[in-house]
Parts: C-alpha cells; sequence; structure tokens
C-alpha cells in the first residue's frame, strides 16, 4: 500500500472489529496511513495501548470525534441534540463533555475535533420514514413531497433557534479550550439525517457568530451528496460559500442514500465527487471515514484515483493563478 502523507483515516472503519486499539491502527497503518481520526466508539480500554503507540510516534492522530472517549450514554450520542439541549442541565454537559474531547485532542496533538452539534426535534424520526418514501416511491413522488414539506415547514420555523442555542455552547466550549490554552479547532459536521444541524449556510452562520473563535466547519462529503439528494440543499451552490470555514473533511461517498463508501470506486461515477475537490485541497484535515465493508484494494484504489484528480485540479488552478498573475502586471 502506498504511503497516505497528509491524509488521515477514521477508525469508523475497524472499531468494531477490535477489542485491542494497537491492533485497530495497526491495521490501519497496514493501508498506508500514518494518522488516524479516534471517533467516539474508541473505549477508554483501547486508549491503554493507543496512548504507548501516539507517545513513541508510531502513528500521529488528526483529529478525535466527540463525544470522545465513548460514553455509551445515548443523550450524548452522535444523533441527540447535544449543544441544543432545551433541558439546560444537559446542554451544559454536553459542553463539560466536548471540552473533555477537545482535552484528549489536545493531549494526542490532534488538530480538531469533530462535532455533531444537534437538530430541530421532531416527534420519531422523520428522515427515516422520509428514506423509506425515496427508495420505495421517488424523490418525485406526492407522498415524498407531502412529507418533505410537513418536515422543511418545521425545521425552517424551529432553526433558528436551535442555531443559536449551539453556538451559544460552542462559545461557552471555546472559552474554556482557550484558558486552557489549548490548540484545538471545533469543526461543526454537516449531517445525515434532514433535520440536524447543521446545513452549510447554518454552519455559515454559526462560524460568523463566534468571530475569531476556533470553530469551523467539518465538511462530511457522503452526508451532503444524502442531503442534496434528498432536497435540503446544493453542494455545488454552498461550496464557494463556505470554503474559507472548512477545517476538516470527511472523505467518502454516497450510493443512492447509503454513506461511507469509496469516492469513484462504488459509485462508478468518476465525475460527481470531483466538485469537492477544491475543499479537500484546502482543508487543513483530510480523513477518510470508510464503512467496513470497503476493501483495502478498494481504499487503495479509491485513493489513487482522488489523488490524481487532485493533482490534476491543482494543476489547473495554478496554470489560472499565473495566468491571472500575468494580467494584473499588465
Amino acid at each position: 500500500m502506498t504511503d497516505k502523507g497528509e491524509y488521515s483515516f477514521s477508525t469508523c472503519w475497524n472499531v468494531k472489529r477490535h477489542a485491542s486499539g494497537r491492533e485497530m491502527l495497526e491495521e490501519i497503518r497496514s493501508l498506508g496511513f500514518r494518522q488516524a481520526e479516534l471517533n467516539y466508539n474508541v473505549t477508554d480500554e483501547m486508549l491503554e495501548t493507543i496512548e504507548p503507540m501516539i507517545e513513541r510516534g508510531e502513528v500521529g492522530v488528526s483529529s478525535v470525534h466527540n463525544t470522545f472517549p465513548r460514553i455509551g450514554d445515548p443523550d450524548y450520542g452522535t444523533d441527540s441534540a447535544l449543544l441544543g439541549f432545551d433541558d439546560e442541565a444537559k446542554r451544559k454537559r454536553a459542553v463539560e463533555l466536548l471540552v473533555r474531547s477537545a482535552e484528549y485532542a489536545d493531549r494526542y496533538g490532534a488538530k480538531a475535533v469533530v462535532v455533531h452539534p444537534g437538530e430541530v426535534p421532531f416527534d420519531g424520526n422523520i428522515d427515516e420514514r422520509l428514506k423509506r418514501l425515496y427508495e420505495e416511491r421517488g424523490k418525485d413522488s406526492e407522498a415524498y413531497r407531502a412529507l418533505w414539506r410537513e418536515m422543511l415547514e418545521r425545521r425552517e420555523s424551529l432553526s433558528g433557534r436551535y442555531v443559536r442555542r449551539i453556538g451559544q455552547s460552542l462559545e461557552e466550549a471555546c472559552d474554556r479550550i482557550a484558558a486552557k490554552g489549548w490548540n484545538v479547532a471545533l469543526g461543526i459536521e454537516t449531517r445525515s439525517r434532514c433535520y440536524q444541524i447543521p446545513t452549510p449556510m447554518e454552519a455559515q452562520q454559526i462560524v460568523g457568530r463566534l468571530k475569531g473563535a476556533p470553530v469551523g466547519l467539518w465538511y462530511d462529503f457522503g452526508h451532503g451528496m444524502m442531503m442534496e439528494r434528498m432536497g435540503l440543499y446544493d453542494t455545488a451552490e454552498d461550496i464557494e460559500a463556505v470554503k474559507d470555514i472548512v477545517v476538516g473533511v470527511h472523505i467518502h461517498e454516497t450510493v443512492g442514500l447509503s454513506d461511507h463508501w469509496c469516492p469513484y470506486v462504488h459509485s462508478g461515477d468518476m465525475d460527481y465527487f470531483d466538485r469537492f475537490l477544491p475543499i479537500i485541497a484546502a482543508a487543513p484535515v483530510k480523513v477518510y471515514e470508510l464503512k467496513s465493508a470497503c476493501k483495502p484494494e478498494e481504499i487503495e484504489e479509491s485513493h489513487n484515483l482522488l489523488t490524481g484528480k487532485l493533482a490534476a485540479y491543482s494543476a489547473k488552478a495554478g496554470t489560472y493563478s499565473a495566468k491571472a498573475g500575468m494580467g494584473e502586471g499588465k
């Protein structure tokens, strides 16, 4: 396997296959990755064998994924209200847990914490119902459109309230992180359910409110593709607006509404994913976040395709830059 250089790889791929943290990271290293993102399923027991590897320089940690390490409480899981809880005691606890994740990130030399900030609450999982209708009847069916309108009306009416509360929570966390002197960014991640926050534009709003704070957008491409297909936003339109606030990316592709597949390889589409190349090129932290079904040879093929396309993009961008420079000198 080729050396993957600046690219990192999430333990999302193999955390459920291992009891030993060392064996989990050795498998990731065998793919050619020198860095890993430690996700929210990594346990304290795993860290007992991971921390000596970090201390000896055997592996680097690019990022950790809140809530870290694993606490096993669904109230603070990846699909919860988290930083936007109406219950003030729960919201404060979520801020505490985020600061704890940042402490681990700083200890391990990671650049960022990936954060699922919250949601607009619904009775039941309306996203699951919508995805079922999408698969069974199609996006243009009346049943899908009617339920989508219902979801969107509630989401739009309440999102401002939860965006503000999430911003408040992030501000509190940043104040505490700054007081500790930790050099860690908080990346609020584009999400995989239509009622979850943030969309790219909501992220721009939150980051704009927290000017000067170490908060940016963590762009998850597979989630973005999924939300675009469902109708929540247009990734191509939003990319230009948010590219300067991106602190990290999760690299994976969605096939239909199934995510965490290898870009280009599993979809067979050699063009769609290209829209993300400018953000990948500029992102300070680049992490593959793939599902366990992705095989090592598929990961290698996907990485080679992606880096080849990025090289061509960079060469083209450099040509445009040079031409612009010559024009300015006239």
